[in-house]
């Protein structure tokens, strides 16, 4: 009875009558079926550490189930759920038999991380690479934790020179020579993880010596920031790459995926930008119909897509002036802030100029300058999906600076109906009496 159709059929027999044999009529009605039970999976959550992973589904009635060759019991409806343990869930099988021995299976891949912080509101300092390297600057950082003064630490992955501090695994970071391998990135989130800390990589997108003086020498000058005449724009930052490039985004996207794979709980994208200056200046090589800030705005869609598959979050690192001038640098804050969790304007009090916002002497006013400049990003960033996480400074470049000009920025973020902040010092020395145990 090969070949025969799926669906219902009959078989008769039947038999003349014989001397030895009576009659016979027989009729036997059968169903062929050879359809596979449906199967669907939910969308799988990130699976963490070794913590269970719920993964439901639904299959045909009566149908049996196996996840990963376990059984998982089905309802009346053929809805299921089963619980994976963690560690052993980077691939999902789920395989469905139904009565008649049809079997459906679907495999899936899922998102595994060896661990995340639970923190949810981000109160944290930076931490540079030789930082982080440097026990004696790292131990300070890590006390003001566990006193309960910080919950995150902004961890650089790589910082401003284009160097990577860790280990790197991604391809091009190695051929360019951008890997300095100072500590493993994988202790190092264990280590603040282990102390409930939240650990913000950062990551220095478009400025980026490494990669733009590489590719010139390669030939790839498609993928460096120029001058009209075709040169190669150094200025103050030593080169600069191009933000539309498709292998300087995909060169960015790998090392940022590497990071929340190892339990990194934000990437915080910095020089998101183009240099400053004219734009007349440059070339960029983006499309007659983009704009700077446009192609801006796209790589951080693009980048959302990357890293919510990991149940990580990403914020930017703008400038403090962008709220009101986003051509600048091409910072359209608004824009952004559709595709990002959180914005993160550098407000430092060291950095404006005399009479900004009202202000006659920004660096001698933190608390004026920082309460009146964030109120633009909390109103550029209104209705939208990001919340305002501003940088504040620690550190002194012109003027008076302690305990009190800190607690001034501080209190100047809450009047502002802001929780969160980071605090920036590049030698990675903070006023720790300025730091209220909150933890």
């Amino acid at each position: 009875m090969e070949g025969l159709a799926d669906g219902p059929h009959v078989l008769a027999v039947t038999q003349q009558p014989s001397l030895l044999l009576p009659e016979v009529d027989r009729r036997w009605t059968f169903t062929v079926d050879t359809q596979p039970p449906e199967l669907e999976l939910a969308p799988v959550e990130v699976a963490v550490g070794d913590e269970p992973l719920a993964v439901s589904g639904r299959t045909t009635k009566r149908a049996t189930v196996t996840i990963n060759g376990e059984p998982a019991p089905t309802d009346a409806a053929g809805t299921f759920t089963a619980r994976v343990n963690g560690s052993q869930a980077e691939s999902i099988r789920a395989r469905a038999t139904d009565p008649v021995g049809n079997v459906a299976s679907v495999q899936t891949a899922t998102a595994w991380v060896p661990s995340r912080s639970d923190v949810e509101q981000i109160n944290g300092v930076h931490m540079s690479i030789w930082g982080w390297s440097s026990s004696q600057l790292r131990e300070p950082v890590l006390a003001m934790a566990e006193q309960g003064r910080i919950n995150t630490v902004q961890l650089d992955l790589k910082a401003e020179g284009g160097r990577i501090g860790y280990d790197s695994d991604v391809a091009l970071a190695n051929e360019i020579g951008a890997d300095l391998q100072a500590w493993d990135l994988t202790q190092a989130v264990e280590q603040l993880h282990a102390r409930g800390v939240r650990v913000v990589g950062r990551i220095v997108a478009f400025r980026d010596p490494v990669l733009a003086k590489h590719a010139w020498q390669q030939g790839r000058r498609d993928m460096v920031v120029q001058r009209p005449r075709g040169t190669m724009y150094t200025g103050s930052y030593s080169g600069f790459t191009s933000f539309a490039h498709r292998d300087v985004r995909q060169y960015l996207f790998a090392l940022a995926e590497e990071a929340v794979r190892a339990g990194v709980d934000d990437i915080l994208w910095d020089y998101v930008r183009r240099p400053d200056g004219p734009v007349e200046e440059y070339h960029f090589g983006l499309d007659q119909d983009t704009t700077p800030k446009e192609a801006v705005v796209e790589f951080l869609a693009e980048a959302d897509d990357v890293i919510s598959r990991y149940g990580a979050s990403h914020g930017a690192s703008v400038y403090g002036i962008a709220a009101t001038r986003p051509t600048q640098i091409a910072q359209d804050i608004p824009a952004m802030a559709r595709h990002l969790d959180y914005v993160s304007p550098m407000v430092y009090y060291s950095h404006w100029g005399p009479g900004e916002y009202g202000v006659s002497d920004p660096n001698t006013e933190p608390y004026a300058i920082t309460r009146r400049s964030l109120q633009d990003f909390i109103d550029a960033v209104d209705g939208r999906r990001a919340r305002v996480v501003p940088w504040l400074q620690d550190f002194q470049l012109e003027g008076p600076h302690g305990e009190p000009q800190v607690r001034a920025q501080l209190r100047a973020v809450a009047d502002a109906g802001v929780d969160e902040w980071i605090m920036w010092d590049p030698s990675v020395t903070y006023t720790t009496s300025a730091y209220d145990p909150r933890w």
